[in-house]
């Protein structure tokens, strides 16, 4: 079907994982005439949960793109996982949406996942509509629901809709913006239109006049209106509701069973007359901060939101159309990397099934293949059009973990597999450490590093095991040492000497000079992995060539990357080189490297050597019931509790721990809040270890160094 901008809406479907989402788009899908038949997550025969390890799990981990024709609008719809470690699915999803429809569970209320989801909500001010699902469920509770909702979302939360009756007897809504009641049959679909019954006519007009109310504040003509007449039109209000919409004046609430198909075609019908347009949401944004509106008349711009490589297929990328008219066969530049793309086929998508067409306008959704250089997060324009949409921002990851091949010679495989998911999900973040000697993964959770796992062994065929990663600790010393070093080696013609005076000491941003030294020359250094080296040159009297400062610096170098506790990286030293002696024939660069390994590493020893560990600031967000498991939890991993707070009816905790007690937490805290609490962590920076752990580690090493 060809569209305009104005008719195109694009809506997804967000929710706490059991909400019941992918069932209400199976819904819409069913409603609409796109399936003529309602798959279910429990057969594992839904449009958008198609792949083989979300029909074993019965759950969504990837977001699936649909569509719909509904009377004069193309409707394309996005569902997304509920569970957070997939969060880089819905914050894609988000970034190409209209409209948000938060999903909500009528017998668990405001979960914490829709606590976290409506954060994002929020940065991308996505027009949000709230939809209490399963309202056919023996629990149901639609006023304590929308109680919480309003309690936590405030007051531009406002119900369109209630349930006349609900639980198993669920089989008719009352519509406020209608006023009318829709009275379902035992298999839903579509209802009869019924009058409201007296019992329940002043509830609802009590709700319809909050809604007219709404409508009227957001547009000045409908205002005078409002106060002329008392009321509004049905187009006056369908406008205004539309603008408030728009604006994230007001969060409309429907109500329905998905399962049972009550309520859906009524979402539906809201969508298509009150829901924005790409033509009517604010204009996006531009990589270099500027804004354009949708304008199908204008050079042709598409953003990939999406890549995922499919067997048998290859590489599959899901784009929004930001600009023009994308045309099979258009050749467009990539604009992160200026590479030709040509877009030789353009699909419209049902979930697995693709359906070609030749066209897309702006504002709509589509699918094409084969890209050779393009990927997620990327720009693709008309040559000489010069766009650059703004990327999306992914979370940093929250978990991490060793990955390992059965062996050696499957780590090069298993590399190039993953660098090939990481390209597909900017979620996931590849390291391979070679200080710490492991090749790391960061993902959003263990359920995210586990399908990557699953996703490696099936279509890439390699196994691969999970180990504890090594701590990137630091080594830094507290006080200053002075030592002499001689290195000498003679066994018959030239031999090597080099001796060299050192002093060591904490480094920090403008000490002063080393105290009875003159100094010649400076080099600070900012080191790879954080904080400095600084290098004096204090030689006088020429008692050491300058020619050798470099080699000695390269000596001090080299033992900061192997630092002399426990390998680990070292920093914030200040080197002083003030006197030594040199030999006219022995004495050469590596004489003096030598000599400097042995000075650093023995003055280190002397300067109260101290190992720091790495602290994150970790934001847990649970429910009182559980809080008291997690805060003892946290007190077993060393964390410092740094405040607590309140946010709606949850709570939120605050703390730094080290990553040395981080390892497996999200699956720890998943177990202690049977899926009711989330986490967010980011590096704050490196303190000392206790004396204890010191020890330890420096024994742990020692040991590692005879094996």
């Amino acid at each position: 079907m060809s569209v305009e901008t104005k008719n195109i809406r694009n809506v997804v479907l967000l929710g706490h994982s059991g909400s019941g989402k992918t069932t209400l788009s199976e819904t819409m899908l069913f409603e609409s005439g796109a399936i003529n038949r309602m798959g279910s997550v429990e057969a594992g025969n839904t449009m958008s949960d198609y792949t083989n390890i979300e029909q074993e799990r019965g759950n969504s981990l990837f977001s699936s793109l649909m569509h719909v024709n509904w009377r004069d609008c193309k409707i394309n719809i996005l569902d997304t996982p509920g569970f957070d470690d997939f969060v880089g699915e819905v914050i894609c999803s988000l970034k190409v949406a209209d409209t948000a429809l938060m999903v909500l569970n009528s017998t668990s209320g405001v979960e914490v996942g829709t606590e976290i989801l409506w954060e994002y909500v929020t940065e991308f001010g996505t027009p949000t509509v709230f939809v209490i699902n399963q309202i056919d469920h023996e629990k149901s509770d639609f006023e304590a629901t929308l109680e919480q909702t309003i309690a936590r979302f405030g007051p531009k939360v406002l119900p369109i809709q209630y349930p006349y009756t609900q639980g198993a007897n669920f089989n008719s809504i009352i519509d406020a913006l209608r006023m009318v009641m829709y009275e379902f049959g035992p298999d839903g679909g579509k209802p009869v239109k019924k009058p409201i019954p007296d019992t329940e006519m002043a509830k609802a007009k009590e709700m319809h006049n909050a809604l007219v109310e709404a409508a009227a504040e957001n547009e000045e003509g409908l205002m005078e209106k409002y106060f002329d007449q008392g009321t509004l039109s049905e187009e006056d209000l369908t406008e205004g509701l539309r603008i408030a919409l728009a604006n994230q004046q007001i969060f409309p609430v429907f109500c329905c069973s998905a399962k049972q198909n009550k309520g859906s075609g009524r979402i539906m019908g809201f969508i298509n007359d009150i829901a924005p347009s790409p033509a009517d949401v604010p204009p996006y944004k531009l990589a270099n901060g500027s804004t354009k509106s949708y304008d199908s008349a204008a050079p042709t711009s598409i953003f990939i939101y999406k890549t995922i490589s499919e067997p048998q297929v290859g590489l599959v990328s899901y784009f929004k159309v930001y600009s023009g008219t994308l045309h099979t066969g258009d050749e467009l530049i990539n604009a992160n990397n200026s590479t030709a793309e040509r877009i030789n086929q353009i699909f419209e998508s049902k979930g697995k099934v693709r359906t070609s067409t030749e066209t897309l306008i702006a504002g709509d959704l589509g699918v094409t293949l084969k890209l050779k250089n393009s990927h997620t997060n990327e720009t693709l324009h008309a040559k000489g059009a010069d766009i650059v949409i703004e990327p999306i921002h992914f979370p940093e990851p929250r978990i991490r973990t060793a990955v390992v091949p059965p062996s050696k010679s499957d780590m090069e495989k298993l590399i190039k597999a993953l660098h090939q998911i990481e390209e597909e999900d900017p979620t996931l973040i590849v390291e391979q450490n070679s200080t710490l000697k492991q090749t790391i993964i960061h993902g959003q959770g263990q359920l995210h590093l586990d399908l990557i796992k699953y996703r490696i062994e099936k279509a890439f065929g390699v196994h691969m095991d999970f180990e504890r990663p090594r701590i990137p600790y630091r080594e830094t010393i507290t006080r200053v040492a002075n030592e002499v070093y001689r290195h000498k080696k003679q066994s018959g013609g030239a031999g090597q000497f080099g001796e060299v005076h050192m002093r060591i000491e904490p480094y920090y941003e403008g000490m002063p000079d080393p105290d009875g030294l003159t100094v010649r020359n400076v080099e600070i250094d900012d080191l790879d992995w954080g904080g400095k080296l600084a290098f004096y040159w204090c030689i006088v009297g020429g008692t050491i060539d300058a020619k050798y400062s470099s080699a000695i610096k390269k000596g001090i170098m080299q033992k900061m990357v192997e630092g002399p506790l426990t390998g680990s990286n070292c920093q914030d030293i200040r080197v002083s080189i003030y006197d030594g002696k040199m030999h006219p024939v022995d004495s050469n660069d590596m004489a003096f490297m030598l000599a400097s390994i042995g000075a650093f590493k023995a003055a280190f020893k002397n300067a109260g050597p101290q190992i720091l560990e790495p602290i994150y600031e970790v934001d847990i967000t649970c429910s009182d019931s559980v809080m008291g498991d997690i805060m003892g939890d946290l007190q077993s991993r060393r964390a410092l509790i740094m405040g607590m707070d309140s946010d709606g009816h949850y709570q939120k905790i605050k703390a730094r721990v080290p990553i040395a007690e981080m390892y497996q937490y999200s699956s720890t805290l998943r177990s202690l809040s049977q899926g009711k609490a989330k986490f967010t962590r980011k590096f704050a920076e490196y303190v000392p270890v206790t004396p204890d752990i010191q020890q330890r580690l420096i024994a742990e090493h020692q040991e590692e160094e005879e094996d």
